[in-house]
């Protein structure tokens, strides 16, 4: 088939995505340490947090679906959003990770506030700008490329927020030396969320002036008497439910970048003994075994998920996304499996590497085929009822990311509670706290998190795709006679 996005057009939508992921990354890989470990909220104001802004996004992302499927300004039906929302998402992200000052219920309102906020206005950037991919061509594999490199260096963003505190720490702990682990904290997640921003939004806004949307589609209408609402389509569209499914099964693979720095400060200690060490040398010790331990985990996330993503390309010409998510969630499950005994057994991060970045290998694989997954199914939905809902389609993906994310941190803050670890009364005896001043089912507990939750996730979530078919001739035939389909009912395919 013909193709149609010029390489420099190609590029550009690929670098604002590098742009949307770093801040999305910093968010989702650092919030519950700062709102638990700095802000000190309590742990179920934290999970209740998270529930219930998943509830409203139930509500929320649909909704921005159908504004975007219905509406088409001058300037196109996607393109804007990524201009528009660039500013007010960088500033609601520094907030989210700035501490107010306040106390009590001021405090927690505050926090509330922000975060779901925080989620309305970055969903008016996330729904369209992936939409975006279905009207920019109309061939399903350089679409599927498309995303492909637009996911790729999406990781490249993701691994600079990874990489971001980390730095940051050790040097303001010896710029702040005698301030307190709270403070160090505290500006370590500031400045993280201050560069990622500036620098992030900077990029993705160029989304809205160096693409193209090619396929006009005339504005969704309501509906008609008795014809299908828009939500009945989409959750009857069984090539989506499919893969919704799987995106909701597979939030396991968030915690090797969110519960990452809650092993390293409470799972692992990697640095020289304590003992005998001053509190600021005490201090820093602790600030780079944190660093460390997360630096490795987080590492061998982004080699394995980011390595995946490159080859992928190349993949396609050997298997359909099908193959490529069961193939590759398998053997992540049997790799995390291993990391989790060897790593338990020798007490050593180290020897687990190779383990960890095969374990995190589905976890690119997963990121970009399940957008090419979704698009595949609204070209079925299309063929089969004549309506295609590309926002409302995206707006499920983005629920779905946000859900993952929110399960990851309910998750983690599930198993402080259930292994009795209670930061609170932690940090009010003590200024420094160290893996090792745990109990070994507590520091097992966090180890956990990156081991065996994932591990199991990829396993569950590679069963729903047996039942995907939108694979070969099948989908051959529909792109086929939805071309012919479109040509008659006005949609414009431009050069």
């Amino acid at each position: 088939m013909q193709n149609y996005i010029p390489k420099k057009e190609f590029r550009a939508y690929a670098i604002a995505a590098m742009g949307q992921c770093l801040v999305y990354s910093c968010m989702s890989s650092y919030i519950t340490d700062y709102y638990m470990s700095v802000l000190r909220l309590s742990p179920i104001f934290v999970l209740l947090l998270m529930l219930l802004a998943r509830v409203w996004d139930a509500i929320n992302d649909p909704m921005m679906g159908m504004i975007v499927d219905r509406h088409t300004t001058k300037w196109g039906r996607m393109k804007p959003y990524a201009a528009i929302t660039a500013v007010p998402i960088g500033v609601f992200t520094v907030l989210m990770f700035w501490n107010p000052g306040l106390e009590n219920t001021a405090l927690y309102v505050y926090s509330a506030f922000i975060y779901v906020m925080w989620g309305m206005i970055y969903t008016s950037s996330d729904v369209p700008y992936w939409s975006e991919a279905n009207v920019m061509t109309p061939n399903p594999d350089e679409r599927g490329k498309l995303i492909s490199w637009g996911r790729t260096l999406g990781g490249v963003g993701t691994g600079i927020a990874t990489v971001l505190p980390l730095a940051i720490g050790p040097i303001l702990a010896k710029l702040m030396e005698g301030a307190s682990t709270e403070a160090i904290e505290e500006g370590k997640y500031f400045y993280t969320a201050l560069i990622a921003s500036v620098v992030g939004m900077a990029i993705f806004s160029t989304a809205s002036f160096t693409t193209k949307e090619r396929i006009v589609v005339p504005n969704t209408k309501k509906k008609a008497k008795g014809e299908q609402s828009t939500l009945s389509r989409i959750f009857k569209c069984k090539p989506l439910m499919l893969v919704v499914t799987m995106g909701i099964l597979s939030f396991g693979r968030y915690m090797l970048q969110a519960a990452a720095v809650h092993v390293g400060r409470y799972g692992f200690y990697m640095g020289p003994d304590p003992a005998g060490l001053s509190p600021a040398e005490l201090q820093l010790a602790v600030q780079a075994s944190i660093s460390k331990v997360t630096m490795i985990i987080q590492a061998c996330a982004a080699i394995g998920m980011f390595g995946s993503m490159v080859v992928l390309p190349f993949l396609y010409k050997k298997f359909n996304y099908k193959q490529l998510v069961i193939y590759t969630c398998l053997g992540g499950f049997v790799a995390s499996i291993l990391t989790c005994i060897v790593g338990w057994q020798t007490q050593n991060l180290w020897i687990c590497v190779p383990f960890m970045i095969i374990a995190s290998i589905p976890l690119g694989v997963i990121n970009v085929v399940s957008y090419a997954m979704v698009c595949d199914s609204l070209d079925y939905m299309e063929w089969e009822t004549g309506h295609r809902d590309n926002a409302l389609g995206s707006a499920c993906q983005s629920f779905v990311n946000k859900l993952g994310n929110a399960m990851t941190t309910v998750l983690i803050i599930v198993m402080y509670m259930a292994v009795d670890l209670d930061i609170g009364s932690m940090y009010s005896k003590s200024a420094v706290i160290l893996a090792t001043d745990l109990t070994q089912g507590q520091n097992f507990a966090m180890f956990s998190l990156v081991t065996l939750v994932p591990g199991i996730s990829l396993l569950l979530c590679a069963i729903p795709i047996f039942f995907y078919d939108i694979v070969g001739e099948k989908k051959d035939r529909i792109v086929r006679e939805l071309a012919a389909q479109r040509e008659k009912k006005g949609s414009v395919v431009a050069g």
